[in-house]
């Protein structure tokens, strides 16, 4: 059977991945925009993390916060420039970004010394003995943060007008919502996610190189996204637990591994078009009060019978 150690690193796995797809589904499944570059922001926000405690000996907490303003900022540059590109044409400036930031940090020869504490980047040979801060608890304790996080900013005004530009941007803009400033926002969020994320991933592995943020990576986040469900948290979170646990339980079976863990994401899309989720959530607040009728005893209030007001007496119709 499986060790401990063995599902912890494929529960971290899902955590910083988890961070990923959240933050794709705001820019994707809730904006509409789909964007195939996501990796790059990833990349940036794991390079920038382990320059941050290696070079300058900053605390891994503090790396991962200025991972995500540098991927946001990063993101915001882009969006200034991408963001009134429509459908296809978004697609593929992302992808160009993308492949560009891992092509520019494959060539990179960068040698910082800081305090007499040597960093050297070198290429495509990446980053090695990086120091293993990546917990379970600790990358549990940032998704559930960022979990609430989504999820109040989806059932805020914001939120709203994110759906609104995915359903109709000409008619979104025309009830007087700026369409720019919402896509801007998920654009922004959505990088930040992926810059913490990215810097979780490197101090999990422990290296680092450029091939590990390939266009493919890219594909695979908005396949979780997909398959979950277009612009469902709950969909995030079943999508990427299940695709990342989906090809680890199948690793007894070999090379047909990969054959196999594409035909069940192919069966499941047939079988369900529209993802696991559909965009609808988790009735979670109608689990806690059936939960908390249990302990309490008390019983579902139901309607008076007959249309009764409940005392005796008949409703006047």
């Amino acid at each position: 059977m499986f060790s401990w150690y063995y599902i912890e690193g494929i529960l971290i796995q899902s955590c910083y991945t988890l961070l990923i797809v959240l933050g794709l589904s705001i820019l994707t499944g809730y904006t509409g925009m789909f964007s195939f570059g996501h990796a790059g922001f990833v990349c940036i926000g794991a390079y920038v993390s382990v320059i941050c405690t290696m070079a300058f000996g900053l605390p891994y907490w503090l790396s991962l916060i200025l991972a995500g303003l540098v991927a946001m900022l990063l993101g915001a540059g882009l969006g200034k420039i991408t963001l009134n590109l429509k459908g296809d044409y978004f697609c593929i400036a992302t992808l160009g970004v993308g492949e560009a930031i891992r092509l520019i940090f494959n060539n990179l020869q960068l040698n910082i010394n800081v305090g007499g504490k040597g960093f050297l980047l070198d290429g495509a040979k990446g980053v090695a003995s990086i120091p293993l801060h990546t917990t379970f608890a600790g990358s549990l304790v940032i998704v559930v943060i960022f979990l609430t996080a989504t999820a109040l900013l989806m059932n805020s005004k914001h939120g709203r007008s994110m759906l609104a530009v995915r359903e109709d941007d000409l008619a979104a803009q025309m009830s007087g919502i700026n369409t720019f400033r919402s896509k801007m926002l998920a654009m922004c969020m959505s990088a930040l996610y992926a810059g913490i994320a990215g810097g979780m991933m490197a101090h999990y592995f422990g290296y680092l190189q450029p091939k590990m943020f390939m266009m493919v990576k890219s594909t695979e986040y908005t396949i979780m996204v997909i398959f979950g469900g277009m612009g469902s948290i709950t969909g995030s979170v079943l999508g990427t637990v299940l695709l990342c646990a989906l090809p680890e339980l199948l690793r007894a079976v070999g090379d047909w591994r990969l054959v196999m863990y594409g035909l069940a994401v192919i069966i499941i899309m047939i079988v369900r078009p529209k993802g696991l989720m559909g965009g609808k959530e988790f009735p979670i607040g109608r689990i806690c009060r059936a939960i908390g009728r249990i302990f309490t005893g008390k019983k579902k209030d139901l309607p008076p019978p007959d249309g009764g007001n409940g005392s005796g007496e008949e409703a006047l119709v």
